[in-house]
């Protein structure tokens, strides 16, 4: 497994008592030093570029975040820029694309740890913690690469609707997400599968709070596996929220770290199956630091 991880992750600051604190950047190093102790590779991401990002994202709403350089804002109730956020969330979209890119090239696994998360930006507006969708950026360049079957499987606690919007009409890309519903952001109703010719190409699959490993796991391999299996990816994306965890704070589901290493486990075996292992994870949520840690090192150990 490649690990593309930096210590400029730790640079995007936001408000005192903001559960996406400069200190998840600080756990994303101290995983990834152990990995590297252990023989595994960790690279440094490079930063996304003005045509990656607008395959994605309006051309406005990335000058918008532009303008941010040098400067603390706050874009919505939830999402703040320090002096360095755009800087820093250009890496994170960079190490993402090449995380994706590194996994269907090689049929190695690979994962970017990277903040701030991307998973709720949607094409013109940042939201819930996120500048821009680094998942969704990181698809699009394989799209342009002339991959023709992407998948990407979220687990985050929270739907990513940035994703979903980004690929609602687009049959190329296999949209699936379990998520605590009815829950921040309000979309993911299974009803939503798709529009004209992606129709059919989302699939949501809301939980109630309070779910557990077990209920997880079986939802994994009664629909998301069938899901992944009938669509016959390329290559699979993984938005690797752990804010399912029981401990975290913003999340009201009852997983363990076993049970959320279990999904990954789940997702990588199918990829297997289904195209040489071409797997790529992207972090996204997860704010318990101690519940963070356990399931990025019991993740990673599934994947190396």
């Amino acid at each position: 497994m490649l690990l593309i991880s930096s210590e400029r992750f730790i640079e995007h600051t936001t408000p005192p008592g903001h559960p996406e604190r400069p200190e998840r950047g600080e756990l994303f190093g101290d995983v990834a030093a152990g990995f590297a102790r252990r023989g595994g590779r960790v690279v440094e991401p490079r930063p996304a570029t003005i045509e990656e990002l607008t395959r994605i994202h309006t051309r406005e709403h990335v000058d918008a975040i532009a303008a941010t350089a040098g400067r603390a804002s706050m874009l919505d109730a939830d999402t703040f820029t320090s002096p360095e956020s755009h800087e820093v969330a250009l890496l994170a979209a960079g190490a993402a694309i090449e995380a994706a890119r590194h996994a269907f090239a090689t049929a190695e696994p690979a994962f970017a740890f990277v903040r701030p998360p991307g998973h709720h930006a949607e094409p013109g507006r940042a939201m819930g913690f996120c500048l821009y969708n680094n998942i969704a950026i990181a698809a699009a360049a394989l799209r342009a690469d002339g991959v023709t079957r992407v998948a990407i499987v979220d687990i985050d606690v929270h739907h990513g609707n940035g994703t979903q919007a980004a690929f609602y009409r687009d049959p190329s890309v296999l949209f699936v997400s379990s998520h605590q519903f009815p829950y921040y952001p309000g979309t993911g109703a299974a009803e939503e599968t798709g529009e004209g010719p992606g129709r059919g190409f989302t699939l949501n699959i809301p939980l109630e709070a309070g779910t557990t490993d077990d209920e997880y796991a079986r939802a994994y391999e009664t629909q998301v596996i069938p899901a992944l299996q009938a669509f016959k990816p390329e290559i699979v994306l993984v938005s690797a929220g752990f804010d399912a965890h029981v401990r975290d704070p913003l999340g009201g589901m009852r997983m363990t770290s076993a049970g959320l290493a279990n999904l990954v486990k789940l997702v990588d075996e199918a990829a297997r199956a289904l195209c040489s292992r071409r797997l790529a994870l992207v972090s996204e949520g997860g704010y318990h630091l101690d519940a963070m840690r356990e399931c990025l090192e019991l993740t990673t150990r599934v994947l190396e």
